[in-house]
């Protein structure tokens, strides 16, 4: 048994198998959807149920709560329609252009950035065409059917011959894939990835002048984003904020200075919140998302892209929205939800 799911206000149409979530049925049939974790952790699905009703499968509060699911908003991601549906959800253009490979990959080489982030390049099949928008992420498939996923800090046109791509992978002890990244890793490991997935990428449909957050690691998307617009010759002011807790934590704080330098649209402000005398930092202190703040308050007439832990964007998004009068619907993120995180969802 199918059921017939209808979007609005786009008008587009698609089937969804009895047992298949809403927004898997979507990324199968190329139909542009919001989404970021795919595991009810991080809300970016969220969407309003106009007809019809859907089953929810596990998923945490804090992306859609009780009060919320009684007024009518659904997860799209763990959402299964037990009639056919019209949902109310915003359209996506270029979310669903590209196939979603599953492909094998070869470690070419791991590299210590920081003593808790490896930069891990992956040599991909010649034969086998990887599409992706800067800013997306492919998914590790480990033993057993586990996922894991990160954020490819590679623009798509720098792919190379044979083609790479590049992660940036933090540790988090005890984590079953990322100590297997800092123990037992070796070049020419092979490993399951699929993709791409993901609606974090640039409107470039757009005009208007862009904020880059990252925090962590979620500096590698970000970076992917900096590179495409550099090829492509988008002429918008971009400014990118990059907060850790110590100087070690922005760990390719070299290359953003040099592209700040060579690129004169791209204005680059590293803040650390933990700074310490040892460190001989002159740079901003504090949040990060309130050093934007402190710097624009207000927004009105950007776009954000947000990217890393998700009590930054979470605090970002609020704030932003709230205080700096940054329209709602010009806050893009990718909230990087740990498998830990994933799990209390269930």
């Amino acid at each position: 048994m199918s059921f017939h799911i209808t979007l609005k206000p786009a008008e587009r149409a698609f089937t969804v198998d009895s047992d298949e979530a809403i927004l898997a049925a979507a990324i199968r049939q190329g139909v542009g959807l919001p989404y970021g974790c795919r595991d009810g952790a991080c809300g970016s699905c969220k969407s309003r149920l106009l007809e019809g009703r859907v089953t929810h499968g596990p998923h945490q509060t804090k992306a859609l709560s009780t009060e919320e699911e009684a007024a009518g908003l659904i997860l799209t991601c763990c959402a299964r329609p037990q009639t056919d549906c019209v949902i109310e959800a915003r359209s996506v253009p270029g979310a669903g252009d590209f196939p979603v490979l599953k492909l094998p990959s070869r470690v070419i080489s791991i590299a210590r950035a920081a003593s808790d982030v490896a930069i891990v390049r992956l040599q991909l099949p010649a034969n086998q065409n990887l599409q992706y928008r800067a800013g997306q992420y492919v998914e590790f498939i480990l033993q057993g059917g586990e996922r894991r996923s990160y954020s490819m800090a590679t623009a798509p046109h720098d792919l190379g011959s044979p083609p790479a791509i590049e992660l940036h992978i933090r540790h988090l002890p005890g984590g079953r894939f990322t100590d297997h990244v800092f123990t037992a890793m070796k070049d020419r490991d092979i490993l399951r990835i699929e993709g791409p997935f993901g609606s974090f990428f640039l409107r470039e449909d757009s005009t208007k002048p862009i904020i880059l957050l990252a925090s962590g690691t979620g500096f590698a998307p970000i970076k992917a984003i900096v590179e495409h617009m550099r090829h492509r010759a988008i002429a918008r002011d971009v400014v990118l904020y990059w907060g850790g807790r110590h100087r070690a934590d922005l760990y390719q704080h070299e290359w953003c200075e040099q592209v700040a330098a060579e690129w004169p649209l791209l204005r680059y402000v590293p803040v650390l919140s933990e700074a310490d005398s040892g460190e001989a930092w002159s740079g901003r202190t504090g949040f990060v998302h309130q050093a934007v703040m402190a710097d624009w308050p207000d927004l009105g007439g950007h776009q954000v892209y947000a990217c890393g832990v998700p009590a930054m964007v979470d605090a970002a998004q609020r704030d932003f929205i709230s205080q700096c009068r940054l329209p709602e619907e010009e806050f893009y993120a990718d909230s990087f939800t740990s498998a830990a995180d994933k799990l209390a969802a269930a």
